[in-house]
């Protein structure tokens, strides 16, 4: 697969950076490199990055009929590309290597199978990756800055108030990570009574803390993943709670830290839309089509289950929202 069209935000850049081990940093500049490769991209890696181009480009394509019948699907073919909101900094879920700008990674490929659906063969390669932040996501669908938002995107009833979800297409939940030093001593939120933790604002973790740690020390909110990070490996909190898929990210690029336990809350993962779309049920016929032909089970087992050892789990059922 070849390069896509590529718009991050300069922290974004700086973000997968400061996610790698110090040598990949500097030997990359960036989010990837040779030395550290991503799940699926760089040069050394090349039967998961086998792996995963043959699952994306072997991915279904829509009837062109269906695609004129939908006004969001239509704009998007006629436009040439889709423009997806998210982020390139993921290791396991979304990740660029910026020697190629190849994105890859569970989300990366869910995106590229979209847009194949909808602009058909070599349509995975016409992808604008547009960088948002737990902040900016909602506005910036609301606004149609992004055709969707594709990144580890909690689905929550108050989400759900300002926009629509496709999906969900996979179940994570919040999960705890620590310094690799730590991982014996804090294995579960029953040990963060007392703790200085940090989430991200805007966040499933806030919710989680609040409902499942017993008297926490100091919760601190910051911006992004990347300003979590890094408070926790300067000893600033003791534990980062977030959803369980970005800390994977972290602890793939990154030894120092460890994600422990089990997921303690369910988070299903959605497709953002907006509501004045009629784009809902064409994204919920593109899931469904790639969980009847196989492709989810094989994107799921190139990206993700390259670092969870437990079986492939069934997909979720679409349209099973929370209330």
């Amino acid at each position: 697969m070849t390069s896509t069209s590529f718009r991050p935000a300069r922290r974004a850049v700086v973000a997968a950076a400061a996610a790698l081990p110090l040598g990949a940093a500097l030997a990359a500049c960036s989010s990837d490199s040779d030395d550290a490769p991503s799940l699926g991209g760089g040069s050394d890696d090349g039967g998961a990055s086998s792996a995963y181009d043959g699952v994306i480009t072997a991915g279904p394509v829509a009837d062109d009929a269906d695609v004129q019948k939908s006004a969001w699907a239509k704009k998007i073919k006629d436009s040439g590309k889709l423009t997806r909101g998210g982020t390139t900094a993921n290791q396991v879920f979304s990740l660029i290597d910026p020697s190629t700008n190849k994105v890859t990674g569970f989300d990366a490929g869910i995106t590229q199978l979209l847009a194949r659906y909808i602009l058909g063969d070599g349509g995975e390669e016409k992808v604008d990756y547009v960088d948002t932040t737990v902040d900016t996501r909602e506005t910036m669908v609301e606004n149609d800055s992004v055709d969707c938002v594709i990144a580890t995107y909690s689905i929550t009833p108050e989400r759900l108030d300002k926009i629509d979800f496709g999906g969900p297409y996979y179940l994570s939940g919040t999960a705890i990570q620590v310094r690799t030093e730590d991982k014996d001593s804090i294995t579960g939120p029953e040990d963060l009574t007392g703790k200085k933790l940090v989430t991200q604002s805007n966040s499933t973790g806030i919710q989680a803390i609040e409902e499942h740690v017993k008297d926490p020390g100091k919760t601190e909110t910051l911006a992004d993943n990347e300003s979590c990070v890094a408070a926790l490996k300067q000893k600033r909190v003791d534990a980062y709670v977030l959803d369980q898929g970005v800390l994977l990210g972290n602890s793939k690029a990154d030894p120092s830290v460890t994600v422990v336990g089990k997921p303690f809350t369910e988070d299903p993962y959605g497709i953002g839309l907006n509501k004045d779309s009629d784009a809902l049920d064409f994204v919920n016929g593109f899931l469904k089509a790639i969980e009847d032909d196989g492709t989810w089970k094989k994107l799921y087992e190139a990206t993700i289950g390259q670092v969870i050892e437990d079986e492939t789990p069934e997909p979720p059922t679409i349209g099973d929202l929370p209330s």
